[in-house]
């Protein structure tokens, strides 16, 4: 398999990603962990999940995740898709793969809810004989399950969302592919930013630069809806939004805004310095570069999240920064998801350890930050690393700062 990205176009010349193939995988994958969960069938409405099901790529409308498409995952049966009336036609003439789909309204009005799970759904659960059946749910609106409750009271609601983590967490050779793209285009898009950055320049107006190429490029969202740059103290607490605050002469300014392509995330991060660093912010970025390395150089079979803690927190307390870091967990797993478990470095109770295994992908992001420095005390660097046989792979390769580090 590539360790790089070959190019996303439908090109002749070349064998690339054979979609289908990856989709017929992925259905597979969630169709066993269905079974080992002894569920009947899985209802998804997460964003993630329907697109893992059935390759949707939907219109977002923010605030309404959960609340505008779906898929049910019977057993012999291709994903059934529930989707908006916005997206049927387009359903129904461009995605043959689509055996079945229903047109449901947004999942919020009482009246509204009802009358899909009574008229819409309904019939499709008695249709597949899920009537009395274990059904899992990764996620929903309380209206909604309220109606699946009255509609159908011998209706065993279960957890859905456990067994399509277990089908994501280890990534196939064809989500790595996409993957790769998907971290090529967050380096791009990390280097426009880092390009745009000039005393008096604002904070959203870098933003904007990278979201031109995010889209120039083919991405479809960035990693988060709320791209994030912040400069100077905006950093100390991390401000984690894009603002109006003016870049300054020795401000430290941060940029986390990744992209996704083929549904998958690039989750990249860097900060840069306008100007000339203070000693202070050098410190505090050489911190976080060597726990970053350091905590990558444990990240293969037989060792744990937990190594990988504790490689970062010790190289960052060679400068005296241990306990600075961010009340925010290390690491992510991603994917199809922007963020999804399993977690490095998470502090609230139940966070559980493991080995890693080979097909995990993480955005790997330590951030310390210091309060009362001038221009800024924050950094965070983020990587995104695959767990292999042997060696960790870091697909992104957006530059590091050599003028903030020390020595």
């Amino acid at each position: 398999m590539d360790r790089y990205a070959r190019g996303p176009f439908n090109v002749g010349y070349e064998q690339r990603l054979d979609v289908a193939a990856l989709r017929q995988k992925r259905i597979a994958k969630a169709q066993e962990q269905r079974r080992k969960a002894g569920l009947d069938a899985l209802l998804v409405w997460k964003d993630e999940n329907q697109r893992y099901l059935t390759d949707l790529r939907p219109q977002l409308i923010t605030g309404k995740t959960t609340a505008l498409n779906g898929a049910l995952l019977v057993e012999g049966r291709a994903p059934i898709l529930f989707c908006s009336g916005g997206e049927r036609d387009r359903v129904d003439l461009t995605m043959p793969w689509i055996e079945e789909a229903h047109t449901i309204p947004i999942i919020e009005e009482v009246a509204l809810v009802d009358g899909m799970v009574k008229d819409i759904l309904g019939p499709v659960l008695r249709k597949y004989g899920l009537a009395d059946a274990k059904l899992g749910l990764d996620e929903s609106n309380t209206v909604f399950v309220k109606a699946l409750q009255r509609h159908f009271p011998k209706l065993a609601i279960e957890d859905g969302d456990t067994p399509m983590l277990a089908a994501r967490r280890h990534k196939l050779p064809e989500e790595i592919v996409l993957l790769e793209e998907a971290t090529a285009i967050a380096d791009a898009v990390t280097a426009s930013a880092t390009a745009a950055i000039a005393e008096g320049v604002r904070e959203c107006e870098v933003a904007g630069e990278a979201m031109r190429t995010l889209f120039r490029l083919g991405g479809e969202y960035s990693h988060v809806m709320t791209p994030f740059v912040a400069s100077g103290e905006h950093m100390a607490p991390p401000n984690r939004i894009c603002g109006d605050k003016l870049i300054r002469s020795g401000d430290i300014v941060f940029i986390d805004i990744g992209a996704a392509f083929g549904g998958y995330f690039g989750d990249v991060a860097r900060a840069v310095i306008c100007g000339r660093p203070s000693d202070q912010q050098k410190r505090i970025y050489t911190a976080v570069y060597e726990g970053l390395m350091a905590g990558i150089a444990e990240m293969r079979p037989g060792r744990t999240n937990k190594d990988c803690t504790d490689a970062i927190v010790k190289a960052a307390g060679k400068h005296g920064l241990d306990g600075r870091f961010l009340s925010l967990f290390i690491a992510h797993g991603v994917g199809i998801g922007a963020n999804e478990p399993p977690y490095i470095g998470e502090t609230l109770p139940g966070a559980p350890t493991y080995e890693f295994e080979p097909g995990m992908v993480f955005a790997v992001e330590p951030l310390i930050w210091v309060p009362g420095v001038r221009g800024g005390g924050g950094v965070r660097l983020e990587d995104m690393v695959l767990i292999t046989e042997g060696a960790p792979h870091v697909l992104s390769r957006a530059s590091y700062d050599e003028k903030l580090m020390l020595g």
